[in-house]
């Protein structure tokens, strides 16, 4: 017989992000140029001080320096970069400075709002702070007195990128190369939430003043076809509604952070399924199935202060899903799904700023709107269209 495996798992691999492997490659075309090494693996030292070593996969001579490349490993985080070849093409100038540039595969800023100005290669400030260092220190210690030239690129990175919120935050061309710590932690999903960071930045600074928080396609095309609104105003937050509460109120309320030239919210949509509603509703911030889940006793206990009688409340207790629990009680004419969407909207409204209209929006399996609450500073609750 096969031994069975071990009771405890192994511990995640944490991995590295794209602006630490750029800088990896930055290091080793730097060493080929000013010492003649091409090692098989350089030394990269974080933000934070800790020094990591990263694989190179290939040297490459090309006119006025050196291009190398390394394989992006985002340890066991479900990152769509994982597995990419990122390259670095770096040249020498005769002018002082490091200057960044959009290979092939990285994307170019079209649209305000973001970390970078409008035409720069989506390089942000972290990875740029990262590789500039490391290639001071070498003109330091081989005195050179002229200047870089760094191109950044990703194999395929333009495909990769149709995976990512890229195009709708306005970086076209391929990917952006990230990184505040140096570090991908394992189902972080920090660039998740930072592409949601950067919607909600995007949409402020180009005049938005009314967004729609979604948790998937059929909820996003429900509310974006409700309002018409620009795709600009939608933000993809899946199940992260807590990135969305807390960023909008720390850059509506905290004047340190707020964009120049931002403009202010004025209302808040968030629409999703009814059981991820039910699950903010309950106070959840994440709405993953692995970190919360659907309380069904809840739902029956709430449909008993609409009417429920004690049958109602069983068969709802017993039901196979929150969508099964919601047809029983819309059967009996009670209208759960505005009053769970109401306690989601009592909930989300302890972060949102008091000169922001808020409303939730529950839709079904179908994409059909099933529930609606809307707070009091723009009239009351509203009715289903």
């Amino acid at each position: 017989m096969w031994p069975e495996s071990a009771e405890s798992p192994a511990p995640l691999r944490t991995g590295l992000t794209t602006g630490t492997c750029a800088t990896a490659c930055c290091v080793a075309a730097a060493q080929a140029l000013f010492a003649q090494k091409q090692d098989a693996t350089v030394s990269v030292t974080l933000p934070k001080g800790k020094v990591i070593d990263q694989p190179i996969i290939e040297y490459q001579v090309i006119e006025g320096g050196f291009k190398t490349a390394t394989i992006k490993d985002a340890g066991d985080d479900p990152d769509a970069t994982h597995g990419a070849t990122l390259f670095v093409e770096l040249r020498l100038a005769p002018e002082k400075g490091v200057r960044f540039h959009a290979a092939q595969g990285v994307g170019t800023v079209t649209r305000t709002g973001l970390l970078l100005d409008v035409g720069e290669p989506a390089i942000n400030p972290v990875p740029r702070k990262m590789m500039t260092e490391h290639l001071e220190g070498f003109a330091q210690t081989y005195q050179y007195q002229g200047g870089f030239d760094v191109s950044v690129g990703v194999i395929n990175g333009e495909k990769i990128a149709q995976k990512t919120m890229n195009p709708r935050l306005g970086i076209l061309g391929g990917l952006s190369i990230l990184g505040t710590t140096g570090i991908v932690r394992p189902f972080s999903c920090a660039a998740y939430i930072a592409s949601i960071h950067q919607g909600i930045d995007v949409a402020r600074a180009n005049g938005i003043t009314h967004i729609a928080a979604t948790t998937g396609n059929a909820s996003e095309d429900a509310i974006k076809n409700h309002y018409q609104l620009d795709d600009m105003a939608l933000i993809e937050m899946g199940d992260f509604v807590g990135a969305v509460l807390k960023h909008i109120k720390k850059v509506e309320q905290d004047g340190s952070v707020q964009l120049k030239n931002a403009t202010q919210l004025t209302k808040l949509s968030i629409c999703g399924g009814f059981g991820k509603i039910s699950k903010l509703a309950q106070g959840n911030m994440d709405l993953n199935s692995r970190v919360s889940s659907i309380d069904l006793g809840a739902l029956a206990e709430l449909a008993v202060t609409l009417g429920a009688d004690q049958e109602l409340q069983e068969r709802m207790k017993n039901a196979n899903t929150s969508v099964e629990a919601l047809s029983f009680a819309s059967s009996a004419g009670l209208e759960l799904a505005d009053a769970i969407c109401q306690q989601a909207l009592t909930f989300a409204r302890k972060y949102i700023p008091d000169h922001m209209a808020l409303e939730v929006w529950a839709i079904d399996r179908k994409g059909q709107f099933v529930g609606k609450a809307v707070d009091s500073n723009i009239g009351g609750r509203g009715e289903i269209p």
